[in-house]
């Protein structure tokens, strides 16, 4: 079942890049949470889109945000991306693909690839944006756009 705009976000946990685990609880309630969905680590459009959250990071951390990464990529396939790009935020590591079946995300590409699906919550978890585009480089600026909303 797809999560829809007004859903609160399921609780799931996940490895970090540090390969600590990771639960959503402790930021639900707490900031207003970015989660994008990516296919692979080290492909053209992932990198692209990571680098384009590394750069903007600053501005949604800024609006009191945070963003968090989420692939099927081992923790070390992430370590070795986020190390390589710089990236500020959490990679979490999906191995088994239950993250992403509870929030429904579709694949992309006729089936052939996983989703690259944008998430944006409010502080207490509601989902006010959705943005589901192959097109890497569109999520960052509209989901800076919504985390604005929330703070003004």
């Amino acid at each position: 079942m797809e999560l829809k705009i007004g859903d609160s976000i399921p609780n799931f946990k996940a490895k970090d890049t540090n390969g600590n685990d990771f639960n959503s609880q402790k930021l639900v309630g707490q900031k207003p949470l970015v989660i994008y969905f990516y296919p692979k680590d080290n492909t053209p459009g992932c990198t692209a889109q990571a680098c384009s959250f590394r750069d903007q990071y600053e501005d949604f951390k800024d609006l009191g945000a945070e963003v968090i990464g989420i692939s099927s990529d081992s923790v070390e396939s992430h370590q070795k991306f986020s190390k390589q790009y710089k990236l500020p935020f959490i990679l979490l590591s999906d191995h088994d693909k239950k993250i992403r079946k509870l929030f429904g995300v579709p694949s992309g590409m006729f089936g052939l690839l996983p989703g690259r699906v944008t998430y944006v919550t409010d502080k207490e978890g509601v989902i006010i944006m959705i943005f589901d585009s192959m097109m890497a480089s569109k999520h960052i600026p509209k989901a800076l756009e919504a985390v604005k909303k929330l703070v003004s």
